[in-house]
């Protein structure tokens, strides 16, 4: 395989919440799955010294640390944008630091056909694409489809004004009467509308989406059918929600035993209810155990 990049993973980090072991964790599994070289990208608040040197730490510009940036909202990670942060000549793949990865990250690049075109996971009820651009243009951009930013893929040269439009409008509203400002993947779908895609759910989901419903019944239905057992055979990301659904608390729930998140959506803890899901997280976050166990020594 050629050594020279032709993609790149970028990564946020910010506080304490997650560290080095998980950061490690998550580039480690994505080297072994990926059939393509890749340059790393760590946008950080303070240089990571225990971090490989293959990785390119660069600090958030100083727009983007401001207290407002780093609660609820996660508006910080809108640096990726922000010209000079992240190299602008290859595309690159955002993911969550609390993702578990499946298989080769670089297939989602299958996808990418447009530089312009910025890929999000499904958000709300209105659909990525053009229903959402309808309603965007009709509303004068009152209502838009809104995608979840766990997963983004995106071209860093063709999407500077994502960041430019930010630091712009985020200096004249305030954030409670101006709803793209009340979260990242909110501005970016707002401001992105006319090039958002929807990332395929045979490729990446959202865990509480994707196997968490309110019923049992319906849990197990889903489960059984053939085409949801395809697909979840070959699902490449699942990026966790770490608050709610902390993947490492997933390990001591006994078997069968269930959760509800805050919207009642619930989940079952057995390979009934969620499949092959429940062994891939348990090998994962045991592994992430015993590294972080390791590092203690």
């Amino acid at each position: 395989m050629k050594s020279e990049a032709e993609w790149q993973l970028v990564l946020v980090l910010w506080g304490t919440k997650y560290g080095v072991t998980e950061v490690s964790q998550l580039l480690e599994t994505i080297e072994h799955h990926s059939s393509r070289p890749f340059r790393t990208v760590l946008i950080t608040d303070r240089p990571r010294k225990d971090l490989p040197d293959r990785i390119l730490q660069r600090e958030f510009p100083e727009f983007y640390c401001k207290e407002e940036m780093r609660t609820s909202g996660c508006l910080a990670k809108l640096a990726m944008f922000e010209g000079g942060v992240v190299p602008q000549d290859l595309p690159a793949i955002y993911v969550d630091i609390d993702t578990v990865i499946l298989g080769d990250l670089s297939k989602l690049l299958s996808i990418f056909t447009a530089e312009n075109s910025v890929f999000m996971l499904k958000g709300a009820m209105i659909p990525i694409g053009a229903i959402g651009r309808c309603l965007w243009r009709m509303t004068k951009k009152r209502r838009y489809a809104r995608g979840n930013s766990s997963v983004v893929i995106y071209h860093p040269k063709a999407t500077a004004y994502i960041a430019d439009q930010f630091k712009e409008l985020f200096v004249v509203n305030s954030r409670d009467n101006f709803r793209p400002l009340w979260a990242d993947d909110r501005f970016i779908s707002w401001v992105a509308q006319e090039q958002l895609r929807v990332i395929p759910r045979n490729l990446a989901v959202k865990f509480p989406a994707e196997f968490m419903l309110p019923w049992a019944w319906l849990i197990y239905l889903r489960a059984a059918l053939p085409w949801t057992k395809v697909r979840w055979k070959n699902l490449l990301v699942v990026t966790l929600p770490g608050v709610e659904v902390n993947g490492q608390d997933l390990l001591a729930l006994p078997d069968g035993s269930s959760i509800k998140d805050r919207r009642g959506r619930r989940l079952i803890w057995s390979r009934k209810a969620i499949g092959p899901m429940k062994k891939k997280l348990t090998d994962y976050y045991s592994a992430l155990d015993a590294r972080e166990e390791e590092s203690k020594q």
